[in-house]
C-alpha cells in the first residue's frame, strides 16, 4: 500500500520563501516610486528662490503690508473672478502687478486675469469652474508698498 496524500503534498522550500518576499516587496517599491515620480511631476514650484533670503525682510515687510489695512478677499462665481480690495471700508483700485489664478497642485492651467475695477470690485472672467483654486496676487499701493497675498478660494456655484 502506497501513501498518496504524503506524495500530494509540497514542500515550501527556502527559494520559494525568498520569491514570495521578492515579489511583495518588488510591487510595493514601483508603487511607492510611482506615487514619487507623480508627485513629483505635478508639484507646481517654488514660492520663492531663496527661503533664507526672503526671510531676512519678512517682519518688515509684513508689517509694511499689515499697516496698509487691506481687507482682501476674493469669490469666483462660475468663470467671473471678483477680488475686493478695501481700505478703512472703502473699495480701492490698487496697482496690480502680478496675479496668478490657477489650481493649488498644478500650473498647466495657471492664467493672468485682466481685472477691471466696476466702483466696488475688480472683476475679470477666467476659465474656473468647480473646486479649489488660488489667485496669487501683488499689487502695489500708492505710497509704493508692496502687498502679497495667495488667496484660496472655490466656486460659489
Amino acid at each position: 500500500m502506497t501513501d498518496t496524500t504524503a506524495s500530494s503534498k509540497r514542500e515550501i522550500k527556502g527559494w520559494h520563501v525568498l520569491a514570495g518576499f521578492a515579489g511583495a516587496f518588488s510591487i510595493i517599491i514601483a508603487v511607492n516610486l510611482t506615487l514619487a515620480f507623480q508627485a513629483v511631476k505635478t508639484f507646481p514650484g517654488l514660492e520663492v528662490r531663496n527661503s533664507y533670503v526672503a526671510s531676512q525682510s519678512f517682519d518688515v515687510d509684513r508689517a509694511a503690508q499689515l499697516a496698509l489695512g487691506w481687507n482682501v478677499s476674493a469669490t469666483l462665481t462660475g468663470h467671473i473672478l471678483s477680488l475686493v480690495v478695501l481700505q478703512n471700508g472703502t473699495p480701492i483700485a490698487p496697482r496690480i502687478e502680478s496675479a496668478t489664478f490657477g489650481r493649488a497642485t498644478s500650473v498647466h492651467a495657471d492664467e493672468t486675469p485682466d481685472f477691471a475695477f466696476n466702483g466696488e470690485a475688480l472683476v475679470a472672467q477666467v476659465n474656473g469652474g468647480p473646486g479649489n483654486w488660488n489667485l496669487r496676487l501683488r499689487a502695489r499701493a500708492e505710497d509704493g508698498t508692496l502687498f502679497q497675498q495667495r488667496i484660496i478660494l472655490r466656486d460659489a456655484k
